[in-house]
């Protein structure tokens, strides 16, 4: 995963670039909180996560929950569970990621989401 400081997310699509986009499908972006990739000593993106949000529990949100970050309307979907990939990345990690692997989301308003955006729970 490469850092990006903007990216534009597409309504229905996911990030505009990103390989992991899920056109049409409940999977087009993962929030991930900071403190659960520090408590597991992993750098953002090392997860594969599109949006790494300081300051908050995204494990928190409910499913329906709309988030809005930057121009981008965002809504959870379900959990992300850890996936045997993560053993890829280190052994055990997969383990160590239940509980804070982060919140899958669907784009419903296309905008630019920033680094240091404001994120509203609505």
């Amino acid at each position: 995963m490469e850092g990006h400081e903007q990216a534009r997310a597409v309504a229905g699509h996911g990030l505009d670039g990103c390989a992991h986009a899920r056109p049409g499908q409940k999977r087009q972006i993962l929030f991930v909180s900071a403190d659960h990739l520090r408590a597991v000593s992993v750098e953002p993106g090392t997860i594969k996560e599109n949006l790494t949000v300081e300051g908050a529990d995204v494990q928190a949100w409910p499913v329906g929950q709309r988030v809005r970050a930057g121009g981008a309307l965002f809504e959870i979907t379900m959990e992300c569970e850890p996936c045997h990939l993560m053993e890829q990345i280190r052994p055990g990690l997969q383990a160590e990621l239940v509980g804070r692997r982060g919140m899958l989301a669907r784009v419903l308003e296309t905008g630019d989401v920033a680094v240091g955006d404001e994120l509203r729970l609505l």
